[in-house]
């Protein structure tokens, strides 16, 4: 034991003069390599043949080493800070409304005001083109240009001028800033069957609340059971999501834990509230776009298994940044740590690696992740974001939906005018947005525009045929099979016509939820397109079947 003991001694002593010796060559190398930087910089700003501005400078070379490392991991000069702090609040000060840049007009037209936000209570509608904020004109500005001047001092007030394209006519609003926040939670409500439906975008400040606030009038209203939505949340507040899962959740449960290189970087989170319910039925949507704090509220919920998840394999984002302070009003986002919920897996789908030359990253196959398991004993994986209990894949639109709502080849933008024109010629669609849809004669017009209009899109079997032809004219065969590729390309060319009359059902869905949105806003356009929803469906069905629920949660065996 005696010479174990000094071994052991010798062992330990050997190890921390190593780690000693590593940590004075790495620091070593920090101020060699900053000394280089330095030297480089001051001989640039003595030689350059052309002056060379500061702040541009210093920050492309920042830029260029948070490239080396993970994309959330992002410098913010004094100019970006408010960015950073819209995306941590989800507040900012302006008029509420997206813009977006209309080809044809040559300007920046109003797409979306804001349910109850300055723009819309002015009397802005969509469609209606900018012209000049106070003085300035608008008319030949980009879409950055035209939304810094929208925003402002909170209490600050500017004079709009728009046109109307309905009716050709200049209007003059007067508009007051003040302080926005994006609405996180823009619809909840009843559903067939006493069954509450809650959805949920973004995990800024508050949004906890907000969230207790709708399940507890849900159940006033009558639900026994529970679909929250979290499909295209790309996350926010790490401590939203905690106490979300404490709504469902007993209180000192520990929902996620942060695992980093320095002791302050990680830390425990248990449920620090007292739940509302934890035996209500209850079914977490998601699909590829759900991430981060969506991520740990979905995961914690299914580690704990204490909710279904359905519909589609999350985006995989197991990472934690923390904003720090930097001098001169500046910020840095670091990652400084993973997560891991509850049972004990870190869902990060990439490895971000460095290779001396950039940075590169490394998609964890299925193969090399590793099972955990839920407290009732359900196999889970790591690596890979949240895989859902019961997959369910959402309707998948027909490309020529996806061109006509984004715009065609030539930048063709028929449906969004063809919607102005429609809210010019309706002062109304009714009260209940699930209630309206079009009729034939008015998609029939729809049609008839688009085709008019010299709408051209891409087919994706066109593109597969391209790539074909490249191939055989590189290996040599093209010639000899040119009369099989004439006809085959004869038989892809598409007809836009036809197209909008064989996916119909899809884009006369699409039309109307724009439409509703222009009359109802964001809450109306999502309660009226949840009776289109395949996976809302699903979790419908099977919140009408608790067998089966408890058959997910706790099968045989466990």
């Amino acid at each position: 034991m005696k010479h174990f003991g000094l071994l052991l001694m010798w062992l330990t002593a050997t190890l921390t003069a190593t780690a000693q010796e590593a940590a004075r060559n790495h620091n070593l190398e920090v101020g060699k390599n900053l000394d280089i930087f330095n030297s480089v910089y001051r001989n640039l700003d003595l030689f350059y043949v052309d002056t060379l501005n500061p702040q541009q400078t210093i920050t492309a070379a920042i830029d260029g080493m948070l490239h080396s490392l993970d994309p959330y991991t992002e410098y913010y000069p004094e100019s970006e800070t408010k960015r950073l702090e819209q995306m941590i609040t989800g507040k900012y000060a302006g008029v509420g409304a997206l813009v977006k840049y209309h080809q044809k007009q040559k300007c920046v037209v109003f797409d979306e005001p804001y349910e109850g936000m300055p723009a819309a209570e002015a009397g802005v509608r969509k469609g209606d083109m900018i012209l000049a904020i106070d003085d300035s004109l608008m008319t030949d500005k980009s879409v950055s240009y035209v939304s810094s001047h929208l925003r402002g001092d909170p209490g600050t007030s500017f004079m709009l001028r728009v046109k109307r394209p309905g009716t050709g006519k200049e209007m003059k609003f007067k508009i007051t800033r003040r302080n926005i926040k994006l609405p996180e939670l823009p619809y909840y409500g009843m559903r067939p069957g006493n069954i509450g439906y809650i959805n949920l975008n973004s995990f800024t400040e508050g949004c906890s609340k907000s969230v207790r606030r709708a399940l507890i009038e849900l159940q006033q209203q009558g639900a026994t059971s529970l679909v929250f939505d979290l499909r295209s949340n790309g996350g926010g507040s790490e401590m939203e999501a905690v106490d979300i899962v404490s709504l469902w959740v007993p209180k000192g449960q520990t929902v996620v834990e942060n695992r980093g290189k320095v002791a302050q970087a990680s830390r425990t989170y248990k449920t620090r509230l007292e739940p509302i319910d934890t035996v209500m039925p209850l079914v977490v949507l998601v699909n590829g776009e759900t991430a981060s704090a969506s991520e740990i509220t979905a995961g914690a919920l299914q580690d704990l298994d204490r909710a279904v998840v359905i519909g589609t394999r999350t985006y995989g984002k197991g990472l934690v940044q923390v904003p720090m302070d930097l001098p001169y009003n500046s910020n840095v986002k670091i990652t400084t740590s993973k997560y891991y919920i509850p049972s004990g897996r870190c869902i990060q789908a990439i490895n971000y690696r460095r290779d001396g030359q950039g940075g590169y990253k490394e998609r964890i196959a299925d193969s090399l992740t590793h099972v955990f398991h839920t407290r009732g004993g359900r196999e889970v994986r790591d690596g890979g974001g949240i895989k859902p209990d019961v997959e369910v894949k959402a309707d998948s639109l027909p490309n020529i939906a996806y061109y006509l709502t984004v715009g065609g080849l030539d930048s063709t933008e028929v449906m969004f005018d063809y919607i102005v024109d429609y809210i010019d010629r309706h002062p109304t669609i009714g009260d209940d947005p699930a209630q309206f849809h079009m009729s034939d004669a008015d998609y029939a017009d729809f049609c008839d525009r688009v085709v008019k209009s010299g709408f051209k899109y891409d087919t994706m079997s066109k593109k597969r045929f391209e790539e074909l032809v490249k191939s055989a004219k590189a290996e040599g065969y093209y010639d000899e099979a040119r009369d099989a590729f004439d006809a085959l390309q004869a038989q892809l060319n598409h007809d836009v016509k036809t197209e909008l009359e064989k996916n119909g059902k899809v884009i006369r869905q699409m039309l109307e939820l724009d439409i509703i949105s222009a009359y109802h806003y964001q809450a109306g356009a999502l309660k009226a397109g949840l009776q289109y929803d395949n996976q809302l469906r699903a979790a419908e069905e099977l919140l009408m079947s608790p067998e089966k629920i408890k058959e997910i949660l706790h099968p045989a065996g466990n």
